[in-house]
């Protein structure tokens, strides 16, 4: 059959026209074709939104039939409108909304809809619910409210308003859910606030409101449920709060609150939740709480409240959290305490509580998670801590306990344990094989007898294992140790330990081995070679021998090998000299012979790493004789005598044209450098052309090479002749301070009036480069771990301790294996002792008083901490945000991670750390420094992340 050639555009014109009678007749349809039309469908969400060709209308919504809208049972009107998670974009102009009068439902929530609020959507006079919840709405909050008579639930949580709360809601007398969390309002809580006739739930945390708490808010007699906390208000709780008689839930968490907390909260029968966390909250807690017979969770932790646990509380029977860590209270736990028959949590950790722990302690309750860490505990571990079968959690470390284990010995359902620096006793009774679930293990600084138990090997999903400085221990390795599947860290040094490593089979997830100070001999085996993920091994000061593998030093995550004080024989493996990834290198002490092999980074090690070995030679040691003729040996001196005569000519020159009359200059080098003269030094600058330009007292680098070929980064000073002596103490202090996170600084060049500081330089650039780049996990979580290992050092294994000074993301290097090291740390405190603008002492962190200058740089390098934290968790998008978290509830701040991570319920492990990471940043980034952790206490919070090495 033939076709007409104007078939085609009249089919085409007819279809439209078709559509458009169908729109005349359906302005439903047309009006959510238009929404479509005006906003960004990422996901393709609304692909369904379509009018199908050929169809005539029936007095029937067409819209009735597409994703999210629904429609009365006739499908002639449209009655809800729910677009919640479609990944929608864009603005919602609103001019639409006219012809959805009847309209009881709109839910736009979870998308990324911006721009203002349209004012239009107060023009559905039968709304009931109107949801605008997780978007980025900005700009005050419209009036017109009062336009929606028939409201109850208004959700407008996690958005960016702005300026004051919206008045006009507390003439809704219907309204009975009223969230405005989670953006940027100011200005103080309305006291009209407190004249809402029918309001149930009020939520208005995350926010920056100021000024008091109104207590007209005590006049919200129907409130269940109220949420008034990250904001920054002045002064203290009312009490007029206590008239909020039907108050289930109370979270005033975060809101800088001081004063005591009122005892007329004891009205408050109904609540059973209750938090005040993270304020500054003084004074006791109120014996009379006892009378909130129905609370379920107490939360008081992160204050300055003082005083004991009160007796009374053995009456709240249907307690199953207490939390009152990090406070300044004291005296013994309560018996009663243990009498609670819902008691699940029982957070008290960093206190000066005193005592023992209650006998009856998890024998009446079925106890989940103890933590009494940081205390002053005494006593033995109640016995009947695990009778309820269900203890998953249990920190006693940092306390004065003693005693055995026997109360743990069949804990099936233990996934951590941590009783470390304490002074329990006996044999380690951990019956593994029962031990389905437990990850980590921490029993070191105790004296634990009778080795390490033999069927450890059955723990199949141990990450975490340490005894370390149990010294009478003994015993040995059991044999199948290192087969364990997930084992990422195991810890034995000084524990007495004797006979052979075992053999190293199916060692894929070992990340860290220290086995220093024991008694081990034998040889290391060569199956050493399946421990691809090795990254530190210490075995120093133990009897092992024979030579050392091969295999060990062609491992290719290795940073660490301390094998110092053995009786190693053979040779140096060449090996080493190609690793990418090691950092320290230590054979002193042993029987090794031979040449050390003529790598740049073997001989980079310096001297202390290969000494005490008789037999052996080559740099960094004295050269190795060879025999040479007489012959030559008379050509070689007369060579070597006119290059002598020429380098001293030209480096005089040099150093008379080039420094003048700025004093003679002196070289001194730190491990890992050879012994260059200053004059070496100096001729390698000459040949630098940007040398002179670099700029004094300023972060840039500048590169160059030195006479073995060593490349290094050298930074400029300039200081008096009087300060010389007290500024090169301290660089002596960075330069012996080692760490496998920290840049090592090599050496400095100097006279009376310069200095030239001499870097590693690192070839993978900082993490200000790279935030951008999209990271994995555990990628995220290895370089956290690794800038909190390299701090701690600073802070705590250096005496007197290093204050950072400049902790940022661009003083965040990575080496040849990624591993993040901190730059530039104590430079702000050199360059303040060369102005003279700071005295010269200090004191080790947590060993005496500090000089106050120090202890605030610490505290500072514990924020510049929780920020950077912020920033790799946002791949580089909140920066400096330590402000804003603080100003934000927990879910919410938890929500915005999830997101920006891709974290979701099908991965809980991942979740669970990411909860702990953040936990972590808001701890470092209180406002009061006091309040902030020791960095220290920061890495123990982290330590069970699946990249902690150790």
């Amino acid at each position: 059959m033939e076709i007409s050639p104007w078939s085609l555009p009249f089919n085409l014109l007819f279809t439209s026209m078709l559509i458009v009678v169908v729109l005349a007749a359906d302005p439903y349809s047309k009006a959510l074709l238009s929404l479509k039309s005006q906003i960004i469908d990422g996901s393709n969400s609304l692909d369904d939104w379509k009018v199908p060709p050929g169809e005539t209308p029936s007095g029937k919504v067409h819209a009735c039939s597409w994703s999210g809208v629904k429609c009365n049972k006739n499908s002639t009107i449209v009655v809800g409108l729910n677009l919640c998670m479609k990944n929608l974009a864009g603005e919602l102009l609103g001019n639409q909304l006219s012809v959805f009068t009847e309209l009881v439902e709109l839910n736009v929530s979870q998308n990324a809809l911006s721009g203002e609020l349209p004012v239009e959507i107060f023009n559905l006079s039968k709304l009931t619910t109107l949801d605008i919840s997780g978007n980025n709405f900005s700009g005050r909050f419209p009036n017109g409210i009062t336009g929606l008579k028939k409201l109850v639930v208004l959700d407008a949580l996690s958005n960016s308003f702005s300026g004051p709360l919206p008045v006009e809601v507390t003439e809704l007398e219907s309204l009975k859910v009223l969230n405005l969390a989670g953006s940027y309002f100011d200005g103080e809580i309305p006291s009209s606030y407190g004249s809402f006739k029918s309001l149930e739930y009020l939520h208005l945390a995350g926010n920056s409101l100021t000024g008091k708490i109104p207590p007209e808010l005590g006049k919200l007699k129907t409130v269940t449920h109220m949420e008034i906390g990250y904001n920054f208000y002045e002064g203290s709780i009312p009490w007029q709060l206590s008239n909020m008689t039907e108050l289930q839930y109370l979270d005033i968490a975060g809101a800088n609150l001081s004063g005591s907390i009122p005892k007329q909260l004891c009205n408050l029968t109904k609540l059973e939740s209750l938090f005040l966390f993270r304020n500054q909250f003084m004074g006791s807690i109120p014996w009379e709480f006892s009378q909130m017979v129905s609370l379920i969770n107490l939360d008081l932790s992160d204050n300055l409240i003082s005083g004991p646990i009160p007796e009374s509380f053995g009456e709240l029977k249907k307690l199953k959290l207490l939390s009152l860590m990090f406070n300044e209270m004291n005296g013994t736990v309560p018996d009663t305490i243990a009498e609670l028959p819902s008691m699940e949590t029982l957070f008290i950790w960093n206190n000066f509580f005193t005592g023992s722990l209650p006998e009856n302690l998890g024998r009446h309750s079925r106890l989940r998670w103890l933590d009494v860490s940081n205390n002053s505990f005494i006593g033995s571990i109640p016995p009947g801590v695990c009778a309820g079968g269900k203890l998953f959690k249990l920190m006693l470390f940092s306390n004065n306990f003693t005693g055995n284990l026997s109360a743990l010995s069949n804990c099936s359902s233990l996934v951590r344990i941590r009783v470390e620096d304490n002074s329990f006793s006996g044999e380690i009774p951990l019956n593994f094989s029962h031990l389905h679930g437990i990850r980590y293990i921490d029993l070191s600084g105790n004296t634990f007898t009778g080795g390490i138990p033999a069927d450890i090997s059955k723990a199949l999903k141990l990450q975490y294992f340490s005894v370390s400085n149990n010294p009478e221990l003994g015993g040995t390795i059991p044999w199948k140790t290192w087969s364990l599947p997930f084992l990422q860290n195991f810890s034995a040094s000084f524990c007495n330990i004797s006979g052979n490593l075992p053999p190293f089979r199916s060692c894929r997830s070992l990340v860290v081995v220290e086995l220093q100070k024991n008694t081990i001999s034998g040889s290391i085996p060569n199956s050493i070679s399946n421990c691809q993920s090795l990254e530190i091994i210490n075995l120093a000061r133990n009897h092992l021998s024979d030579h050392i593998p091969k295999e060990l030093a062609s491992l290719p995550a290795l940073g660490v090998v301390d094998l110092s004080h053995n009786d190693f024989s053979g040779s140096i493996p060449a090996e080493f000299g190609k690793s990418s990834s090691l950092v320290l290198l230590n054979v002193s002490f042993n029987d090794i012979s031979g040449t050390i092999p003529s790598h740049k980074l073997l001989q980079s090690m310096g001297s202390s790493a290969y000494a005490g070995n008789p037999k052996l030679c080559g740099a960094p040691l004295q050269s190795c004789s060879t025999a040479i003729d007489g012959k030559k040996l008379r050509l070689i001196l007369l060579i070597s005598a006119g290059v002598v005569i020429l380098i001293a000519a030209t480096v005089s020159l040099l150093i008379r044209l080039q420094k003048g009359s700025k004093g003679q200059w002196k070289m001194n080098s730190f491990i890992g450098l050879p012994q260059f003269t200053a004059n070496d030094v100096l001729r390698s600058f000459n040949a630098t052309d940007s040398m002179e330009e670099l700029p004094p007292f300023s972060g840039a680098f500048c590169k160059a090479v030195l006479p073995t070929g060593i490349t290094v980064l050298v930074k400029k000073l300039e200081w008096e002749p009087k300060r010389v002596k007290i500024a090169s103490e301290f660089i002596t202090q960075l330069g012996n301070s080692r760490h496998m996170n920290l840049i090592r600084l090599l050496g400095f060049c100097y006279n009376n009036q310069l200095t030239y500081l001499l870097y590693d330089c690192l070839p993978n650039g900082n993490l200000a480069e790279k935030l951008r780049m999209q990271r994995d996990w555990g990628m995220k979580c290895r370089i956290i771990i690794g800038i909190a290992k390299g701090l701690c050092f600073l802070h705590h294994d250096c005496n007197p301790a290093i204050p950072h000074g400049d902790l940022k993301s661009s003083n965040v290097m990575f080496d040849d294996n990624f591993e993040p090291r901190l730059a530039d740390f104590g430079f702000k405190h050199l360059i303040q002792l060369i102005e003279g603008t700071v005295p010269a002492t200090s004191s080790t962190l947590g060993t005496g008083e500090f000089n106050d200058a120090i202890k605030d740089e610490l505290y500072k390098d514990i924020y510049d901490f929780g920020e950077l934290i912020l920033e790799i968790l946002t791949n580089g998008k909140v920066i400096k945000g330590g402000a804003s978290i603080q100003s934000k509830t927990k879910d919410v701040v938890l929500r915005e991670m999830y997101d920006e991570n891709e974290a979701g319920s099908t991965n809980s492990l991942q979740e669970d750390e990411m909860k702990q990471v953040v936990d972590v940043a808001l701890l470092c980034t209180k406002s009061r420094a006091v309040d902030r952790p020791s960095i220290e206490d920061a890495l123990k919070l982290l330590s069970g992340l699946k990249a902690n090495g150790k």
